[in-house]
């Protein structure tokens, strides 16, 4: 069962964690232990499991959560790492 807190999770690992552990989440998405660890780890979610991440927030009524939502925090992500490689 998800922890219960309200708003929209701020990050990958924040909606990872509202599953109260990571074998849940997997679980609750179809995906391996490792999988989601690395999902979590990375702070991305690959796309072909947003289907079911959408889903199963929706299910355990995390507020917000869609594909906007998951394509904003990948963006997020790879604007870093740009940043990152033009520091570098």
């Amino acid at each position: 069962m998800p922890t219960s807190v309200s708003g929209l999770p701020t990050s990958i690992s924040g909606l990872i964690d509202r599953w109260g552990s990571i074998g849940a989440f997997a679980a609750d998405v179809g995906c391996g232990y490792e999988a989601a660890r690395q999902m979590r780890r990375r702070g991305r979610i690959a796309p072909q499991h947003w289907p079911h991440v959408v889903a199963a927030s929706r299910r355990l009524g995390i507020a917000g959560v869609s594909y906007e939502w998951l394509a904003g925090r990948a963006a997020a992500m790879q604007r870093a790492g740009a940043m990152q490689g033009e520091a570098a």
